[in-house]
């Protein structure tokens, strides 16, 4: 007689340091966050689980806010998964909160927006402490010229010369709803949040907004007219703006219409 298993949908946010891992997805012989959630979770509930993020972050790319699910017959009460996964789980990845939520919940397609932010030191001389977390740049920046620019980027834009290996075929439109240039101490704070980010989206962006605060791009340029120089393969005024390192990168927060713990029930499988 088939046995009946009753799986639940459970929701992770989790925080991690990316720097010893080559991005969140999946990668056969190389150590990834999406990887390291598996193991333990397998260790955890003694059963083998697949988990979907919310977005794929790069290698050496941080998070505080990445979310994930994944369906389980495990009877752990829901509130003591941080706790326990936890040990589990190196010390650079830990959970920060767990939900259970509805059998259609998805991590990924979901979420309505996701919120990124680069840190750039602004120093004489690179710090030690930060060299994980934060991009150094040694000459002063003009921070509200960046600002100003950085609005091009703001709405609904083809994105596909900043993306790094985006598919032709698909859509490389993304709704951006903020684009926030600041400054705290010697931290210059560009954060955006929209939809959805292509890969190196924002590394590419934030490199042009360097620029203009270098004063090697003009306050007036569009972002949007260096893209379209990209897409022609040339350097606005002589001037390449590089793929910013990825440890400056963070994943803040993934946002939702309702509430993720909303409606949580059982979804049934025979074996």
């Amino acid at each position: 007689m088939a046995r009946t298993l009753s799986f639940r949908r459970i929701c992770l946010v989790v925080e991690y340091d990316g720097t010893n891992y080559k991005g969140f997805q999946l990668q056969s012989s190389q150590p990834t966050i999406q990887g390291e959630l598996e193991a333990g979770l397998a260790k955890l509930t003694g059963e083998p689980i697949r988990v979907r993020g919310a977005s794929r972050t790069d290698s050496g790319a941080h998070a505080q806010g990445q979310v994930v699910d994944f369906l389980t017959s495990s009877r752990h009460l829901v509130e003591t998964f941080p706790k326990a996964l936890n040990y589990y789980l190196p010390e650079d990845i830990k959970v920060q909160s767990a939900s259970e939520v509805s059998p259609d919940f998805n991590a990924r397609r979901s979420a309505t927006s996701r919120i990124y932010r680069y840190r750039i030191l602004v120093a004489p001389w690179p710090s030690p402490l930060r060299r994980t977390t934060h991009h150094w740049v040694r000459q002063e920046l003009t921070v509200p010229k960046m600002a100003k620019a950085a609005q091009g980027f703001v709405g609904v834009h083809d994105f596909r010369a900043l993306a790094a290996g985006h598919p032709l075929e698909k859509s490389a439109v993304r709704n951006v709803y903020r684009w926030d240039v600041w400054q705290e101490a010697d931290t210059v704070i560009v954060e955006c949040e929209a939809n959805g980010f292509l890969r190196h989206q924002i590394r590419k962006a934030t490199s042009i907004l360097v620029q203009v605060g270098l004063g090697h791009y003009p306050e007036s340029l569009c972002p949007e007219s260096v893209v379209r120089q990209y897409l022609k393969g040339e350097p606005v005024n002589g001037v390449e703006a590089p793929v910013l390192p990825a440890c400056g990168l963070c994943l803040m927060q993934v946002n939702y219409d309702a509430l993720i713990n909303s409606s949580p029930s059982s979804t049934q499988v025979e074996e």
